[in-house]
């Protein structure tokens, strides 16, 4: 596999030589240390110089130090994903395709993740594939008949929560075991976590500019609203200790139903040159990944 130095250093920029196609993502990790109510966020490192012009989203933690995204260099044609270790400071090409592979998650109490897979039909189909994580093979379609698959989580080892990209877009719940699945729910966004054993938080969009986390049980499929976003806000994180944490420009908020009202300000990356928040991803030792969106 092609190893690439890690460029970690604030302000490390490569000259490009080719007009910008792509959206341009750039991923950040901070230590996060929690302090009474507050939130300290310190060793601040630019993960994605390799690719400083070019799309890096979708961060997730398969382990405490390896930190997979989704990357796409402006002269590619398409994404594959990449395994950043924060302690040896290399990066890992994990697939090369000639589909796209997009949302790299590990699949619990399993040595597999799982990822959308672009597939090179000539239509671009979407399905949900999932891959041993040392690459032994080239991967298996794990639903069948299910196509649009835009994101996805999951809530066990067989069971996943399924964005269905459409007009509008659909939330399903499917069980790799048995292949069942249902449909839930409509308009919803690309936001999914995991709360506990049992209920999954998501994004409900009921109207153009009111969006709400719900918490849906995943027995009885329950719903009930826990708080409306931040505006224009989809994506967010959820920690053990019933915290939320969500993006709004340059700035990351927090929400606990047992301790706050609403939205409350807990740091401010603008002197690190973030401006717009998007994906967040935390990992079991308390490093977060922020993704912010150049343009």
């Amino acid at each position: 596999m092609r190893l690439l130095v890690l460029l970690l250093a604030l302000g490390t920029y490569i000259q490009a030589s080719f007009a910008q196609t792509i959206p341009t993502t750039k991923v950040y990790a901070f230590k996060m240390i929690k302090k009474g109510e507050n939130y300290h966020f310190t060793n601040p490192r630019y993960l994605s110089g390799f690719n400083p012009n070019g799309y890096n989203n979708q961060p997730h933690f398969v382990e405490d130090h390896t930190l997979y995204i989704t990357a796409q260099f402006p002269d590619d044609s398409q994404t594959d994903i990449y395994g950043l270790n924060l302690l040896s400071k290399k990066i890992n090409r994990v697939t090369a395709t000639v589909e796209g592979e997009y949302s790299p998650t590990v699949i619990p109490a399993s040595d597999s993740f799982s990822a959308v897979r672009v597939e090179a039909d000539g239509a671009g189909t979407q399905r949900l594939w999932k891959f041993p994580k040392d690459r032994t093979s080239y991967g298996e379609v794990i639903f069948e008949d299910i196509k649009g698959v835009g994101y996805h989580y999951w809530l066990t080892p067989e069971k996943v929560a399924l964005f269905i990209v459409g007009q509008p877009n659909k939330m399903m719940i499917a069980n790799q075991t048995t292949g069942a699945a249902v449909e839930l729910l409509t308009d919803i966004g690309r936001g999914f976590q995991k709360i506990g054993d049992a209920k999954l938080a998501f994004i409900h969009k009921t109207a153009a500019d009111t969006w709400y986390i719900k918490e849906m049980d995943s027995y009885t499929y329950r719903f009930k609203n826990i708080i409306e976003t931040l505006p224009g806000s989809e994506d967010f994180v959820y920690l053990r200790d019933g915290t939320f944490l969500m993006g709004n420009g340059s700035k990351l908020y927090k929400f606990n139903k047992v301790y706050d009202t609403g939205w409350k300000e807990v740091a401010d990356f603008k002197h690190y040159g973030i401006t717009k928040i998007t994906r967040l991803a935390i990992s079991e030792d308390g490093t977060i990944a922020i993704v912010d969106k150049v343009n």
